[in-house]
Formats: structure tokens, sequence, C-alpha cells
């Protein structure tokens, strides 16, 4: 008798066994993975939620340096990369440096500090960024430089610089000058209001000015002074102009749409009329100097595109996914006229 309970008991044993080995099997799944498995035969089984990507802690961190908000445009720089980091699920932190270089080298030690994955910085001046520069590449972070670009010995210490052709604006610029006064008798003077002092759009943008404006030999520049790419500082700047030359300007080459803004008030409260006896060369493109030129104050406007954000955020993904960019990236951008004034004006997003 006991030999057969103890035969009854060794099959009980074994049928458990059967059991908890037949119950793991229905529990993985392809290559041994854990499948939910239902509670009750008339439950479906309990699925796992989707992780959101958003709520993941491994997003691309940028860190940017805007320069300032001196002007509509830089506004609007502002705007598209802050927009078009959201879109693209991009982790930006945003500083604005209002225009010191020092604030700038600040950020980007700040940057370095909280280990970003990419730099971005539109540089207030050209010169003096090699050291910090450096200190980014000794932390293995890239730089993009957006807008503007600094002057280094070494290239390798950005990748690539993402902005206007500025020596070509200026060239635009003296092309439709020449072909506007062409039937003009000289002397003609100019007077140039000019960014901010050592800026590559200043230096720039009056350097390809003058390549082309040399063909003609009476057209004179009698003065060119800084003027800081904002409304205030132009409309003074060319009082200070009309008050030394009078009527004896011609033409007015101003470096952004603000600073035209500016200096078309001072020009009517001298008593002139801007697009008329002062002809008015503009570079950027925004809305309100659009406007200006629809009533016929402005002639002609050099388009500078200030909606980088979108060629900024797709470089920052390049970079991470360990692509080559070229050292410079140039967005496409035109040159308008009082001809197409009205309609370009409805089509403008700054």
């Amino acid at each position: 008798m006991n030999g057969m309970n103890e035969f009854r008991a060794g099959w009980v044993i074994v049928a458990l066994v059967m059991l908890f080995v037949v119950g793991c099997e229905n529990t993985a799944g392809n290559n041994g993975r854990l499948e939910p498995v239902a509670t009750n035969a008339n439950e479906p089984p309990v699925k796992e939620q989707p992780i959101d990507p958003a709520s993941m802690e491994q997003r691309i961190v940028v860190g940017f340096s805007q320069l300032g908000s001196e002007s509509d445009w830089r506004k609007a720089n502002s705007r598209s990369i802050q927009e078009a980091a959201k879109e693209a699920g991009i982790r930006l932190l945003f500083e604005n440096a209002e225009q010191s270089q020092e604030k700038q080298f600040e950020a980007i030690r700040g940057f370095i500090d909280k280990k970003v994955d990419v730099i971005a910085v539109s540089p207030v001046i050209e010169s003096g960024w090699e050291p910090i520069l450096q200190e980014a590449k000794l932390a293995g972070i890239p730089i993009i430089l957006a807008d503007r670009a600094v002057k280094v010995s070494d290239p390798s210490l950005y990748v690539t610089t993402i902005g206007s052709d500025f020596f070509e604006e200026g060239r635009k610029a003296g092309k439709y000058l020449l072909d506007k006064l062409r039937n003009e008798p000289g002397p003609i003077g100019i007077v140039e209001l000019q960014g901010t002092a050592g800026s590559s759009p200043t230096i720039e943008r009056g350097s390809g000015f003058r390549d082309i404006i040399g063909e003609r030999g009476d057209l004179v520049i009698q003065r060119a002074e800084p003027a800081d790419f904002t409304v205030e500082q132009g409309r003074e700047t060319m009082r200070a102009f009309l008050q030394e030359m009078g009527s004896d300007i011609r033409v007015l080459f101003a470096h952004n749409d603000d600073m035209a803004i500016g200096a078309i008030e001072a020009i009517e409260e001298y008593g002139l009329r801007p697009g008329e006896d002062i002809v008015i060369i503009s570079v950027d493109g925004t809305r309100k100097a659009f406007e200006l030129m629809v009533e016929g104050k402005i002639n002609c406007i050099v388009e500078c595109n200030p909606l980088l954000g979108p060629i900024l955020m797709q470089a920052v993904r390049e970079i991470m996914e360990g692509r080559t960019l070229p050292k410079r990236i140039v967005p496409q951008e035109s040159v308008f006229t009082e001809g197409v004034a009205e309609k370009e004006a409805a089509n403008r997003q700054y």
C-alpha cells in the first residue's frame, strides 16, 4: 500500500512539473520575449502602452547664442529658429546676448557645462572667437555659425556657416545703382549707413558695394558710418549726414531695412523726398520696407533671408547622424525693385 501511494505521489509531481513547463512556454513569444498572458479565458491579453518619444530624455539638445534683438529681421530670425526646433522635436536652449560678445562667450561656456549636443551662434563681430571655439572643440561639441561668420586661423573649429553671402548682397546693391543712374552724369554723392562695426555683414556688404561702383569713377562715397542696424541710429546718423552735406547727397545705401526706415524719417524732416531726391537702397526685405517701397520711398531692396531655422535644425540632425556638411550653406535670395513691391509686400512673413 505504501508503494502504491508513493507511485501516485510521483505522478502528481510529474504532472505539476509538466504544467509549469507548458505555462512557461505559453508566456514566451518570439526569441524568448515574454508576452502578456490572460488571467481569464474570457479576457483579452493586457497590452503594453506605447512610450511617447517626447517624454524620453534622449532628445537632441542645442544651445543657441543669438546676438540680439536689434531689428525686425533679427526678431524674425529668432522666431524661425525657435519654431523650427519645436517642429523638429529638438530641445533648444536660447540665450540673447544683447549685442555683447562677452555675453556670447558666457552663454557658450554655459552650454559646454550643460553638455549640449550642438552649439549654434550668431556672432556679434567677426574677431576674437578662436579661444572660445577651442573650448567647445576640446569638449567635443560641434559649432554651427548662423547668419554671421567669424575669422579664425583654424576652420575646423566650426562645422559650417549657414547664412547669406553678404559680399554678394553688396554687389547686388552696387549693380542696381549702376543701372539706376546709368544716364545721370556725375559726380554723384553717396552716403552709407553701416551696421555694427566689425560685424561680417558690415564688412562684406561694404566691400561688395565698392567692388561694383568702382567701375564708375564719378560715384563718390562721401560718408560711411556705423548705425548699429537700428531705426534710432539710422535716423540720428542720417540727420548728421544731411546737416553736413544736405542736397549733395544723391544716394543712400543702408545695410539693413531698420536703418533705412530711420533715415527716411530724417530725410523727410529735412524737406527732401526719399526715393526721388535721394535714391535709397536697403538690405533685408521686411514687410515695413516693402510698404515704404510701395509708397516710392525705397527704390531697391536686396533680400537677406532671416528664416534660417529649418536649415539650421536639418544641419543639427545631419551632424548627429555623422554626416559631412559643406563649409558654407547659402539660402536662395532675390533683389526687389518698385515694380514688384505691392505684390511682394503681401508675401512677406516678417
